[in-house]
């Protein structure tokens, strides 16, 4: 299947060639957004046009009985064992945002017609594990993900590829937090060796004094952009931080909206970006407090450390405000380590590569150190580590 074949085709011929009958609103919605290329705002930096020109083997999604496992993982978009008593099944996704701005997160739902639903009960920690193991393969399911009022969840999520190439993985969450709930959702995600690329366009429904807390560690080289819209109710709260360490020359970063639809609702993100070779970064955020957002108070910020000449980061973040009765503000900045700094280490007997790697793990540890679970926040920092001396050797 080559998606770039969706070109500028019309509602008939989409629904044609994906077998999509009876979806004609979402085919609408793709078909009006269009299939990205290197001019659509979202994906101008991340050269989308390369990945969807590849003619990719399909695969069949058939639900299997899971296996019973500590974690919930999902093999080539199917799930293959849970946890005991953890509700996971297959079905239609009735919740389909339909003013997402991502054409891609409409082609998600419209190449998988059953979702992976997960149903979170109660105050638990849940591991999901992604793992790719088909070459030249187009990869693409969705997750839909509930969790229970007055509850208080943590999802961890990590990707595992085996000796694969030139795959492409489309997929994304549907996430709905219930009122008065908490859901920590942290993603750890080291691409290497050009095994796979990944395009996640994820959907989060914050209700009313709901708090969905989202953090993401993207680390090492190759292509992944992540899309993420979160909507905001009454005393809705969302805090997002993003640590990118890219190498080589990947192209990664996060591209995001965060409305404000409720009054009082509160949002926070954070992005701590550091840059290797001849790596390109991607922050491309906006915040939208729409008319019924009065209230409300929001924080956006960027900040960057470019560690080559050749490396490049793209920081813009965005403030789209329609009402007066708020407190925004946004801001980015990029440098490079302070020579001093790495001088005075040196002096000490440390060596440059241990010198630089001390300050750029003080610049990224405000945000590691923010994931709660001591033995993920461990297992974060061994992954920058590991990725950081192998690309320093």
């Amino acid at each position: 299947m080559k998606l770039l074949d969706l070109k500028n085709k019309s509602r008939e011929e989409v629904t044609a060639a994906l077998d999509v009958q009876g979806r004609d609103a979402l085919v609408e919605r793709f078909v009006s957004l269009g299939l990205p290329h290197k001019k659509t705002e979202e994906y101008h930096y991340f050269d989308v046009e390369k990945l969807l020109e590849v003619d990719y083997k399909t695969l069949t999604y058939t639900p299997r009985t899971l296996t019973e496992s500590d974690k919930i993982e999902i093999v080539d978009g199917v799930v293959v064992a849970g946890p005991r008593n953890m509700r996971i099944y297959s079905d239609t996704c009735k919740m389909i945002d339909m003013e997402h701005f991502d054409p891609l997160y409409y082609l998600g739902h419209l190449l998988c017609p059953n979702t992976i639903k997960i149903e979170i009960d109660g105050d638990t920690e849940v591991e999901i594990e992604h793992r790719f193991t088909q070459s030249d393969t187009l990869i693409n399911y969705r997750i839909v993900l509930y969790n229970q009022a007055n509850r208080h969840a943590s999802v961890y999520e990590n990707f595992v590829a085996e000796d694969i190439e030139n795959t492409l993985v489309l997929y994304g969450y549907d996430m709905h937090l219930a009122q008065d709930s908490t859901l920590r959702v942290v993603k750890l995600q080291t691409m290497e060796d050009k095994r796979y690329s990944m395009i996640a366009s994820h959907r989060v429904n914050v209700t009313k004094n709901a708090h969905a807390i989202l953090k993401s560690f993207d680390l090492g080289g190759d292509h992944a952009l992540q899309l993420l819209k979160v909507e905001l109710a009454e005393y809705g709260h969302v805090d997002a931080g993003h640590l990118l360490y890219l190498n080589e020359d990947s192209k990664r970063g996060t591209v995001s909206q965060i409305v404000h639809r409720g009054e009082h609702s509160t949002s926070k993100q954070i992005a701590k970006n550091i840059l290797d070779g001849e790596a390109r970064g991607i922050f491309d955020a906006l915040i939208r407090v729409e008319h019924s957002g009065k209230y409300t108070k929001a924080e956006q910020n960027s900040k960057s450390i470019l560690l080559h000449k050749k490396a490049y980061m793209v920081s813009k973040p965005q403030l789209e405000i329609y009402i007066d009765d708020l407190e925004a503000s946004h801001g980015s900045t990029t440098g490079q380590l302070d020579e001093k700094q790495l001088f005075y280490l040196q002096s000490r007997g440390i060596s440059y590569v241990e010198a630089r790697k001390i300050l750029v793990v003080a610049f990224a540890n405000t945000l590691i150190e923010e994931v709660k679970d001591t033995r993920q926040q461990e297992r974060i920092k061994n992954a920058f580590e590991e990725v950081f001396y192998k690309a320093h050797q």
